[in-house]
């Protein structure tokens, strides 16, 4: 890894990047991220393991499996190409996501009961009054805590925005394509496991609190040029330095983590930030 990559000049490279999948396997590839040759693949037609763990318990039939789907909407174009996308590290290693995908996309409000969420809150803006507010769900946090869709309404566009369900009765937009939301998935997965990470706390910062090293964050360190991520009852911002990313939670109490493609870059971004690390408190590629 001779070559640094300034992650703070992130926003501009993906403003300036004709189409996402190249943004994202040039971060896969930066990130030490390569298919092992023989290496399964998930079948994107396969049931996830929960739901059919949830059908035989209610006593349903192989027939019920595309129970929640609308046939009479399309699939967006985006959807399909990420499955195939030869460098795909969910469809090779799915154990660094955290995610089951659902395929094909369900509707929200689920008829089959299964889906956790509703269909958008009323006065959303996101469509017309008079549109369809039905949202199909492609991907679900493993405990479905928070779900990930696109617009009924957008069904038909080749690369749709990309919702997520913050409550039961709430959706908040996540992504501005598909494409885009699984490149913010990757930046939120990949680092922390193909790098060397560290999650800090008060006591590892030198000048001030968390409060305050939260707010030179902000002022020295540019946003990747990401809709905030949502999950799991809050939003988190990813900011860029040399070879390294920083995750800032909006509820600070539970961790601030930053992930270096190096273990010197992280140590080196935490002593620009105010912060006392030293690299063997940091967790390397493949560490829990």
């Amino acid at each position: 890894m001779a070559e640094i990559i300034d992650y703070g000049m992130f926003a501009e490279r993906l403003k300036a990047a004709p189409n996402r999948w190249d943004v994202l396997r040039e971060f896969h590839e930066e990130w030490g991220y390569a298919v092992q040759p023989g290496a399964p693949r998930w079948d994107r037609w396969t049931e996830d393991e929960h739901k059919a763990y949830v059908r035989a318990l209610h006593g349903g039939s192989e027939d019920d499996r595309l129970e929640g789907v609308d046939p009479a909407l399309p699939i967006p174009a985006a959807l399909d190409e990420w499955w195939e996308l030869p460098f795909n590290s969910f469809t090779h290693d799915a154990q660094y996501y955290e995610t089951n995908p659902v395929y094909p996309p369900t509707v929200r409000p689920d008829p089959s009961g299964y889906g956790a969420a509703g269909s958008l809150q009323v006065g959303s803006g996101l469509v017309p009054p008079d549109a369809d507010q039905r949202v199909c769900v492609f991907m679900a946090e493993n405990q479905y805590c928070n779900e990930w869709g696109y617009l009924a309404a957008e069904a038909h566009e080749p690369d749709p925005r990309v919702l997520v369900s913050v409550s039961d009765d709430e959706w908040a937009l996540q992504a501005r394509s598909i494409s885009e939301f699984f490149l913010q998935l990757a930046v939120q997965r990949l680092p922390h496991r193909l790098g060397w990470s560290v999650e800090v706390d008060a006591d590892d910062v030198i000048d001030g609190d968390l409060d305050d090293l939260v707010a030179r964050i902000a002022e020295r360190m540019p946003e990747l040029g990401f809709e905030p991520w949502a999950e799991l009852q809050q939003d988190a911002i990813v900011y860029g330095g040399p070879d390294v990313l920083v995750f800032v939670p909006d509820r600070v109490q539970y961790y601030i983590s930053l992930a270096g493609r190096t273990p010197q870059a992280v140590v080196a971004q935490g002593e620009r930030l105010g912060l006392k690390l030293e690299e063997h408190y940091l967790y390397g590629p493949g560490e829990d």
